[in-house]
């Protein structure tokens, strides 16, 4: 197992500062491991909302909940969305010492009355798959290929990881989904899902995904609604402002896990991903996945024009512009895309990611940066970054 110890850190301060801490993120990335590794060295009572007997221990939550004390884990919380309003009246008790970890697979956004009851009384903290600055650098082509859902990265071979994907796939639309209340056929959900992958990188067109699979735009907008809430996609909005240029105000679309991506496209092995006609439009959104790790903005963007220039992030911290470009290509040079983003976006400084070996300037603004060296990037912005060694457990 891959220790993660950024995650940890993180869950300590947010306890302490929070009397409720929300760990969310997709089904399967490791939420409950890291959970119980924070629980070892602390008074904790943990419930599972996937386990008919903790769901018999809740039938009288406020009744239950109340009598604890410590640290109290509540695991897949969006199966019971009326536990929200019985933790908001708990932890506004002037008595009240309990710190509570809740543990979802929804954001707030698709779980009812969530942002409501909690407002001002919870931290979230998203968990992602594995990233580059957790498995190491070695092994980012395999992190590429599989994604970074544990199960699926650390399998035993391509095939295992790959089928075990595809039953992710499976139990998510057969099982997941409704569970949230939400009555999609899992045919037709995964028919959407499978466009969406050949989208992947591209800008938003409702109207033409309908078309494609005979559905109003309205339905094609609630599901992608519903897989972005399970984080499954990822919106990057965009970024638009009044510099005279007719700029793109739709969003851009990435699956946010490279591995399901592949599973969805039928590429099994390298060979086959890397003889992919999108190959890196593929590349593109995992070094995306990978920058928003590692660098944590409040909010990212992409910017694009109509006539041709774009940028594939953009982000604001500490009061300066900065933006990311990705390209799949070794041999890199200045584009007028990149010294127009640079000018109308008036960027202290463009990264251009690719996947070679060492960073070097292309202008004094613009430079090129290994996505292999991404977990040193956060340096360039003026954040201190310790990079803690990776370590399995056997």
């Amino acid at each position: 197992m891959i220790e993660r110890p950024f995650y940890l850190n993180q869950l300590s301060r947010a306890v302490r500062r929070s009397p409720i801490t929300a760990l969310i993120g997709p089904r399967q990335c490791g939420k409950t491991t890291l959970a119980r590794i924070f629980a070892e060295e602390r008074n904790t009572v943990f419930f599972d909302l996937e386990s008919q007997l903790d769901l018999n221990r809740l039938q009288n939550p406020q009744l239950m909940l109340g009598s604890l004390q410590g640290l109290v884990i509540i695991d897949e919380i969006q199966q019971m969305p009326e536990l929200f309003s019985v933790l908001r009246v708990l932890v506004d008790r002037s008595e009240n010492e309990t710190r509570f970890l809740i543990l979802g697979s929804a954001s707030p956004d698709i779980v009812k009355n969530v942002s409501e009851s909690l407002a001002g009384r919870v931290e979230f903290i998203e968990l992602s798959g594995f990233g580059l600055h957790e498995t190491g650098i070695d092994p980012s082509d395999v992190v590429w290929l599989r994604g970074g859902f544990p199960r699926s990265f650390l399998a035993d071979s391509d095939a295992d990881s790959l089928a075990w994907r595809e039953g992710f796939i499976q139990t998510f639309l057969a099982r997941d989904i409704p569970q949230l209340g939400i009555s999609i056929p899992p045919a037709a959900m995964r028919r959407f899902w499978t466009m969406l992958a050949h989208y992947h990188g591209q800008t938003w067109n409702a109207s033409e995904l309908g078309r494609s699979l005979d559905l109003s735009d309205k339905t094609v907008r609630s599901y992608l609604d519903i897989l972005t809430g399970t984080f499954i996609v990822r919106q990057l909005q965009p970024w638009y402002e009044n510099i005279g240029k007719r700029q793109v105000k739709a969003p851009k679309i990435y699956l946010r896990d490279s591995g399901v991506l592949h599973a969805l496209l039928n590429l099994p092995n390298s060979q086959t991903l890397h003889g992919y006609p999108r190959v890196g439009a593929s590349w593109e959104g995992f070094a995306i996945e990978q920058v928003l790790q590692i660098i944590k903005p409040p909010q990212a963007f992409f910017w694009a024009t109509h006539s041709g220039a774009e940028l594939d992030l953009f982000f604001i911290h500490h009061g300066r512009r900065y933006g990311i470009e990705c390209k799949f290509s070794e041999t890199l040079k200045m584009t007028k895309s990149m010294n127009q983003a640079v000018d109308s976006l008036n960027l202290s400084h463009l990264w251009v990611i690719y996947p070679g070996e060492h960073p070097y300037p292309l202008s004094t603004q613009i430079s090129v940066w290994p996505l292999k060296d991404i977990a040193h990037l956060p340096k360039q912005l003026g954040q201190v970054w310790i990079q803690a060694p990776v370590t399995r457990r056997l």
